[in-house]
């Protein structure tokens, strides 16, 4: 019997466990930024960082390097998002409004991510 009690502690406590480190993630990604810098990366470079305070609402073309594909990124009252994208799966669309810092907009086939930029520019 006290076996079993014992048992039914421990799988609670690590079910408590779970839930805590559950939580502690969700909040962590989705909590909005602080930062209004972004910067739009394609092949591991950086090819424009765009401060959102103060950007006008713009639709920026970004062409895959070998020119076979491409993804239109919007800002918008004051937020960035993928509105429209040559590749198939179209997840940089589905993923919506960039939001936080732990969960950037990035298109896999393009090689496209887009994130915020830490306030010194890094």
């Amino acid at each position: 019997m006290a076996a079993v009690k014992a048992k039914r502690m421990a799988v609670t406590a690590a079910a408590g466990a779970v839930f805590a480190v559950s939580l502690v993630l969700s909040v962590r990604f989705f909590r909005k930024s602080p930062h209004t810098l972004v910067e739009i990366v394609q092949d591991g470079t950086v090819i424009r960082t765009v401060d959102l305070s103060a950007a006008p609402d713009e639709t920026i073309r970004i062409e895959r390097r070998d020119g076979q594909s491409y993804n239109l990124v919007r800002i918008e009252n004051g937020e960035i998002f993928v509105q429209e994208a040559g590749c198939p799966d179209q997840t940089c669309v589905h993923m919506g409004k960039l939001h936080s810092d732990a969960l950037p907009i990035i298109c896999v086939p393009n090689r496209l991510i887009i994130r915020f930029a830490e306030e010194d520019g890094t």
